[in-house]
């Protein structure tokens, strides 16, 4: 991460594995929302593949981190929203919602926590998916949710920028 970076958000997933894409799809929003209007200098969008020592690469220096990821939950309801801030104890999913990836990114917060080396804020976006299989584009309930999330992840920011957040 790049010393003056505040701010990261980070798209976690595999564009082709369909529904586990969404976070990419998110950061993609942000990147043309932030055309028209640009995030706080020091914002840095980017997308990972869940790796555990890249995600901790990525958001180590950052003040606020976002990371959005697609979940698999049981029963699951494909494209609902779940907000999690594992600020003391580990990351526990809602309800049984788990990482679409092998290790999990509760995986990469404890490995980040027992190494010093989480930001100084983490937010972690979980969306359900429908379907991970191979192929490109997102289930229809999950497409739904990148635009409102895309915008809500912006406030997020703005709000963080303006109450003066820091480590």
């Amino acid at each position: 991460m790049n010393p003056i970076t505040r701010i990261a958000v980070i798209g976690v997933g595999n564009e082709f594995r369909h529904d586990d894409g969404v976070g990419w799809a998110v950061v993609g929003r942000l990147a043309e929302r932030a055309e028209e209007r640009p995030l706080p200098s020091g914002t840095a969008l980017v997308v990972c593949d869940g790796d555990p020592a890249r995600l901790i690469t990525l958001w180590e220096d950052a003040d606020l981190a976002i990371v959005v990821d697609a979940a698999h939950a049981q029963p699951g309801h494909p494209g609902r929203l779940h907000r999690l801030k594992p600020d003391g104890g580990p990351l526990s999913q809602t309800g049984s919602a788990t990482s679409s990836h092998g290790l999990g990114l509760g995986d990469a917060v404890e490995l980040a926590r027992e190494l010093d080396r989480l930001p100084g804020q983490l937010v972690v976006y979980a969306i359900e998916g429908a379907n991970s299989s191979l192929g490109t584009g997102l289930s229809a309930p999950v497409a739904a949710i990148v635009e409102p999330l895309a915008e809500r992840i912006a406030e997020e920011i703005s709000l963080h920028v303006g109450s003066g957040g820091s480590r």
